[in-house]
């Protein structure tokens, strides 16, 4: 358990290489939900990975009942494992009609650094589906990089360059790229195992094409929320807020 608890921790620093603000992130995120839904209600994180929002949820609010959905098998076996029957842990495919099968009401949806991976078709059927599964008065996080278009080519220089630099100061004190924290997980005797699955699932799946925050905002409100807006943002990282319609709060 240690050893996978460490792993966590791993991709908890290579994640920061590659998100500069991640932590500041989370902690926006955990602000807004405190101050819409309340601590002490059923939050959905979307693409969960090894449970690092997750996480900081319970943490934060220990009364909250987490259900936590992602499609990669290996990342789902360390959410389970690490998070202790604290949360509830899901496979299923956020492409598949059918992923919010789960019971009971919701009053939020979170997702960070997960869905940049839809393409903006399938985006926006999330969206929907989010919407239709949120309690009257719920709430959508959704923080990741929304990147800078030709509209923007001096900032989007500028986060390039700040991304480099971020990078780079991270991997020389040490912390794991991708590929090494992968290659690490893969050996692990009790992730090994679903690295097949792993490589079956994804084999088909290709890069989405990047988005604007105009883009996911638009696509908020095509969705049927009522209010959508940026709650937080340093340069090309986002967390975007939106609100369904109809009464909820602390």
């Amino acid at each position: 358990m240690n050893d996978l608890a460490d792993l966590v921790r791993r991709w908890d620093d290579q994640q920061a290489a590659y998100v500069a603000g991640r932590e500041q992130r989370f902690t926006a995120m955990l602000d807004v939900l405190e101050l819409t839904v309340g601590a002490d209600r059923t939050i959905v994180d979307l693409g969960c990975g090894p449970g690092s929002l997750s996480r900081r949820i319970l943490d934060r609010f220990p009364g909250a009942r987490v259900v936590a959905i992602d499609y990669d098998p290996v990342l789902l076996t360390l959410a389970r494992e690490t998070l202790g029957g604290r949360a509830t842990v899901l496979d299923a495919d956020l492409t598949d009609p059918g992923w919010a099968s789960f019971d009971g009401e919701v009053a939020a949806m979170v997702s960070t650094t997960a869905l940049h991976w839809l393409r903006p078709d399938q985006l926006i059927r999330l969206y929907t589906q989010v919407h239709e599964r949120l309690s009257p008065g719920g709430v959508l996080l959704d923080g990741d990089h929304f990147r800078f278009d030709a509209r923007d080519a001096a900032l989007r220089r500028i986060a390039a360059d700040h991304d480099d630099t971020t990078q780079r100061a991270a991997f020389a004190a040490g912390a794991e790229d991708w590929t090494a924290w992968w290659t690490a997980a893969s050996t692990h005797p009790t992730l090994a195992p679903h690295v097949p699955a792993r490589e079956r699932r994804y084999a088909q799946r290709v890069s989405a094409p990047e988005t604007t925050v105009e883009f996911r905002l638009a696509a908020l409100r095509q969705s049927g929320f009522a209010a959508a807006g940026p709650v937080w943002q340093f340069l090309d990282d986002y967390v975007v807020w939106a609100q369904k319609q109809g009464e909820t709060g602390p």
